[in-house]
């Protein structure tokens, strides 16, 4: 038999051009495929090894050793108690592997059968697989191919004729886009994938990308090749709206001219590729707030407040700007976000004062209630621009005494009454933190400053957490969206438990 085998695979390997190595694989496989259906147990672990000098073979089951906890699948695996039972004084191990001889199977013809349908199995992978290098040794960004078939799930494009495909997924398509078998279209290269559980890959294409918008924008302006201007930014709501920020690279250039074209030309066509998709080319800027005053075109903008600690800009703009800078929906501010990555927040000229005042008079009452001052003195510390106890407290002294009507004694004596009132506050917090429930401490995603916050707001349990809306736990804390429902998730599922059991 051993020279039988060795025969057949040499007669393999020439007639279908393949490497020895790959036909003794597929006749190992050929091999324990043929145990598995003689044993009536298609899950079990068997295993064939074939000598490549002598043909000579031998067929063994092999059981993954676990710990008892772990144990899942009897066919493939043994526990270590189990294993140690059976073989009293083995040291093998967790993680390794006890084997069993078996009767070697013979080689009969519907085992030579399956094992040239996995050569040629191999062989049709590996061609595919010179194919998708050669693809990917091309490092081309925007593809172009012809639509195979629309599915529910996306679109297969033809990228090399009777070659290679590629898959457009449904969320990557642009929003009421209709193809039909044998249209040519473009696309952005994504990535490769394996295709569930195959040693087949897939490539993935979108056109709702924004750096499919970019690269046709590329395609479309010389200048962007030759380093002249870039494109820093894009935000798209695809199919109907994008925003491109960009930036010239020599000052001699026009960028949002250069890429808008003649007469609209060159926007024009990127659009035409994206189903009309109305494109925004705005100045992009190193300063935050010309670049959020750029992003929100076209409307005006009348002044901006940013805070760094929120990563958040308050945008004000006059009454009649209002519906032109917040856009159909939201859109032109959501894109402006999302191109300039800052939480932007619009209001109105009268909105902006109103908040003001309404923050000013919460100082002035901090000020009055802690530091025990009269209301005069509170409204000049507001009106120079003090905004809590801490700046009172720790600013230099000079800056207190440029102050008028301010002298040495006045300034000392509210700093020292405003250094007792952060101690006294402190000191409160800590004793209603010491009110927090351990639950409530080991949420995830709860940190300490997080508890500090909800415990001065007397939320001390997980029911208080839980019960919070996501904009309420914001204004307390100061969180983003996500970082909310997080934490508000946490807290509720012992809800769930609960309801379960």
């Amino acid at each position: 038999m051993s020279r039988e085998m060795l025969q057949l695979a040499e007669a393999l390997a020439s007639e279908k051009n393949v490497e020895a190595e790959v036909v003794f694989q597929a006749l190992e496989f050929a091999l324990s495929t043929a145990a598995k259906k003689k044993a009536n147990r298609e899950h079990m672990d068997v295993c064939v090894e074939i000598d490549r000098d002598t043909g000579e073979y031998r067929t063994f089951r092999r059981w993954l050793i676990v710990a008892d906890e772990d144990y899942t699948y009897p066919d493939v695996e043994k526990t270590i108690e189990e294993i140690q039972e059976e073989i009293p004084g083995t040291d093998i191990q967790i993680g390794q592997y006890y084997e069993e001889q078996l009767e070697n199977e013979g080689f009969g013809r519907q085992a030579a059968q399956t094992a040239k349908q996995i050569i040629l199995q191999r062989i049709r992978d590996a061609e595919r697989e010179q194919i998708l290098n050669g693809f990917l040794q091309q490092k081309e960004d925007i593809i172009m191919g012809t639509v195979k078939r629309v599915e529910r799930h996306g679109i297969i494009v033809e990228v090399i004729s009777g070659k290679l495909d590629a898959l457009i997924p449904r969320d990557q398509m642009i929003p009421r886009e209709n193809f039909r078998s044998g249209d040519r279209i473009r696309a952005l290269f994504v990535r490769v994938e394996e295709i569930g559980n195959t040693s087949r890959k897939q490539v993935v294409l979108s056109r709702t990308s924004g750096e499919f918008l970019a690269k046709l924008y590329e395609q479309e302006v010389p200048e962007i090749a030759d380093g002249l201007l870039e494109i820093r930014e894009v935000a798209r709501d695809p199919g109907q709206r994008a925003k491109v920020a960009v930036k010239a690279n020599d000052q001699r250039i026009d960028p949002q001219g250069t890429c808008i074209g003649v007469r609209g030309s060159r926007v024009n066509a990127v659009s035409n590729e994206l189903s009309g998709e109305r494109i925004d080319v705005v100045l992009w800027s190193s300063e935050t707030a010309q670049f959020v005053i750029n992003a929100l075109s076209p409307a005006e903008v009348s002044r901006i407040l940013i805070d760094e600690d929120k990563h958040a800009v308050d945008v004000i703009v006059a009454e009649d700007q209002l519906a032109l800078a917040i856009g159909r929906g939201g859109q032109n501010v959501r894109l402006a976000s999302d191109l300039t990555g800052w939480q932007l927040n619009i209001m109105t000229v009268k909105e902006a004062d109103e908040r003001n005042e309404a923050e000013d008079a919460a100082i002035r009452e901090l000020f009055i209630g802690h530091m025990n001052i009269d209301a005069e003195t509170a409204d000049v510390l507001v009106q120079e621009g003090f905004q809590t106890l801490e700046e009172v407290a720790y600013v230099p002294a000079a800056e207190l005494l440029e102050i008028e009507g301010f002298d040495e004694e006045i300034v000392e004596a509210l700093r020292n009454r405003a250094r007792d009132a952060i101690l006294t506050l402190a000191i409160a917090s800590e004793e209603k933190l010491a009110d927090v429930s351990e639950e409530m401490r080991n949420l995830e995603g709860l940190d300490s400053d997080m508890l500090r916050d909800l415990a001065q707001a007397s939320i001390a349990t997980r029911d208080d957490l839980a019960e919070l809306s996501v904009d309420e736990l914001i204004e307390i804390t100061g969180v983003t969206e996500d970082e909310a429902k997080t934490v508000i998730m946490a807290a509720r599922e012992h809800w769930f438990t609960e309801e379960s059991n």
